[in-house]
Formats: structure tokens, C-alpha cells, sequence
């Protein structure tokens, strides 16, 4: 497993998302508080970027802006139809200032 620098921690505020492509992977990054969780960036039903979708800080998840699933940012299982099957989920970490993905 390799951990790629994606931006420093800063950059990211309270409920935002953002993608990033990394390693051949499209990621969804998220930051609710001082927590960052990754997922995958396409939706499973209709592979959508989840990263244009609303931040759910209180159910820590993630809604596809298309059909309006929501991804759990800890398992990346949806919680809701259409979409059935779960997004990959990336662990994450800060390391002097920075965001790291481990992929």
C-alpha cells in the first residue's frame, strides 16, 4: 500500500467534498469536523461523481447528486435504492499538514 499527498489538510473545509484522481483511481474525499474519509468517486448505480453530491455530516455519509443515494463514508455500503452495491472506501491520514490517501 502506497499513501499519495492530495492536498493540505486545510484546504479541505467542515462538510466539503472534493475529487481527486489518484493512481488510476477516482476518489471522493470528504472532511466533517476534524475527521477526512475517502470512498470511491463513482456512484455504483450510474456512475456519477459522488463528489458533486451533499455532504450528510450527521449520517457521515455522502449523496450521489443523480438518483440521490447516499454512501456511507465508513463502509461505502448505500443506504438507500437505487443503488445496491458499496463504493471502495480509502483509509486516510495527516502527516505534517498534509492529506494523505492510503491506496
Amino acid at each position: 500500500m502506497t499513501s499519495h499527498i492530495l492536498c493540505a489538510s486545510e484546504e479541505l473545509g467542515d462538510g466539503e467534498a472534493r475529487r481527486f484522481d489518484v493512481d488510476g483511481h477516482r476518489i471522493a474525499v470528504v472532511r466533517i469536523g476534524n475527521s477526512y474519509h475517502a470512498i470511491g468517486d463513482r456512484c455504483s448505480h450510474a456512475n456519477y461523481s459522488l463528489a458533486e453530491g451533499q455532504v450528510w455530516s450527521e449520517d457521515c455519509a455522502l449523496e450521489c447528486p443523480k438518483h440521490y443515494s447516499k454512501f456511507n463514508l465508513l463502509t461505502g455500503s448505500p443506504d438507500s435504492f437505487p443503488a445496491t452495491q458499496p463504493v471502495p472506501v480509502y483509509e486516510t491520514k495527516i502527516e505534517s499538514g498534509q492529506l494523505k490517501v492510503v491506496i
